[in-house]
């Protein structure tokens, strides 16, 4: 409503002395999955640091099973073969016994289920509408590995009446409110039906004091704040085991710009392999590039490409937090030709391409304060370098969390009458925040003007 150094409080309104603490516009994630992030909440992690073997992972998996009700699945997440290789049915029937189960790999791209799990989803069975993602032995029998079947698997749990805890959004807004986050997009793709209808609810209730722009649908309801719950640009997931022929690609992309309110819509393409990206940017070319189109992750991108995506005004939404996270899998297990490109930032820009960071929570942490460390550091978890030449400074990365969710990449939101009151108090001046960032400079996060978190 107004800014100045000599405002007079209104009768009534509520006086905050911040003792010099920074007032930033709130802090918004480009990239993350709400439902998987609430249901990360109640799951057994099941990779490393924590679970560094197979015997502590079969440990885990039992002790949830025990404490669980009958019929109740037991839910793994970032599970990476480290641990106990390539996981499949039997591996896990060792592990768990009759209990049905399915366990996450951390990229998000693969489900793995025991054969009580198999049993129940009917996996061997000729009945049911076996999408290809169901991988199979030479005898034709599952494996147990199902490829990025996310929304296939969701709607088997809900039809054999798989008994789940429903997500905690109430909880994941406390925690993103915590970190000063006042917005996100959630980048989950082809979004169920079930799904949507659950984060509308908790808008609607306020368990989600979080502003939305969703990715993965193509139509909102009536009645919906349009101020609060957006459509962005259609995300398109290629398979990374499988990807789509390059004229299926075309396909996809011509017909997500007839989808939506907007025509024609921008598209958010899933690119975490080179080939995928070239792949991903030549199809762009053909179809004709509209603003707002992006790449999600662009995981590997050199400098060529990285030049025509600037020629072509391509937006890039990528994830520093994974080097620290993952680094140091990543320099063992990675193409040596890949390493010097893995999740660029600053050759991006220099490029000329809008670059921006977000965690992909839950397959990063969702603090964004630790995104903004590691986009500077650029620090695999041993602290040994990786890609040091892509660091930014905290100011760049922290600039890109407050630029606008339909515009990733443009000019930060300011503190200005006439904005949003979404807001982000820190306990300490700018400059202090821009040194050491930390979750626990913030003070009071603000939605709509209302105190979310304090």
């Amino acid at each position: 409503m107004a800014v100045g150094n000599a405002l007079m409080p209104r009768r009534g309104e509520e006086v905050v002395d911040a003792h010099g603490g920074a007032l930033l516009p709130g802090l918004h994630d480009h990239h993350l999955h709400l439902t998987a992030l609430a249901a990360a909440e109640t799951s057994v992690a099941c990779g490393p640091p924590g679970v560094p073997d197979a015997a502590t992972l079969g440990t885990a998996l039992r002790n949830r099973a025990a404490a669980l009700p009958p019929g109740a699945w037991v839910r793994g997440v970032g599970y990476h073969e480290s641990v106990a290789g390539l996981l499949d049915r039997h591996r896990l029937d060792a592990m768990t016994g009759e209990r049905p189960v399915r366990v996450q790999h951390r990229s998000g791209a693969l489900w793995t289920v025991n054969s009580a799990a198999a049993a129940m989803l009917g996996l061997d069975s000729d009945s049911i509408d076996a999408p290809p993602g169901i991988e199979r032995d030479r005898a034709g029998r599952s494996t147990g590995r199902l490829w990025r079947l996310d929304g296939w698997l969701r709607g088997r749990l809900d039809a054999v009446g798989a008994v789940d805890p429903e997500p905690d959004l109430a909880r994941v807004g406390r925690r993103l409110a915590a970190y000063g986050i006042t917005g996100v997009t959630d980048a989950t793709p082809d979004m169920t039906p079930g799904t949507l209808r659950l984060l509308l609810s908790a808008v609607r209730d306020g368990r989600l004091a979080q502003r939305l722009l969703l990715l993965g649908v193509d139509s909102l309801p009536p009645g919906l704040p349009t101020d609060r719950v957006r459509l962005g640009p259609r995300k398109l997931l290629p398979p990374d085991h499988a990807p789509w022929p390059y004229d299926d690609l075309l396909t996809r992309i011509r017909t997500a710009r007839v989808t939506g309110p907007v025509v024609p819509r921008p598209v958010a393409v899933h690119c975490v392999t080179l080939e995928g990206l070239v792949v991903t940017v030549t199809a762009l070319r053909e179809a004709g590039v509209v603003p707002g189109d992006r790449i999600e992750h662009a995981a590997v991108a050199p400098p060529a490409l990285a030049a025509q995506m600037a020629a072509l005004g391509l937006r890039v939404v990528t994830q520093p937090g994974f080097v620290a996270e993952r680094g140091d899998a990543y320099r063992r297990d990675a193409d040596p030709g890949d390493l010097p490109y893995l999740y660029p930032y600053a050759s991006l820009l220099d490029a000329g391409v809008r670059t921006v960071s977000s965690s992909d929570a839950p397959f990063g942490s969702p603090d964004p304060w630790a995104v903004l460390r590691s986009a500077r550091d650029r620090q695999a978890p041993d602290g040994a370098p990786l890609g040091p030449n892509e660091s930014v400074s905290v100011s760049t990365a922290l600039a890109g969390m407050l630029s606008s969710p339909l515009r990733p990449g443009d000019a930060p939101r300011s503190v200005a009458r006439g904005e949003p009151a979404d807001l982000c108090l820190l306990h300490a001046p700018r400059a202090v925040a821009l040194e050491e960032p930390s979750a626990d400079l913030v003070r009071m996060t603000v939605c709509e003007g209302r105190i979310v978190h304090a």
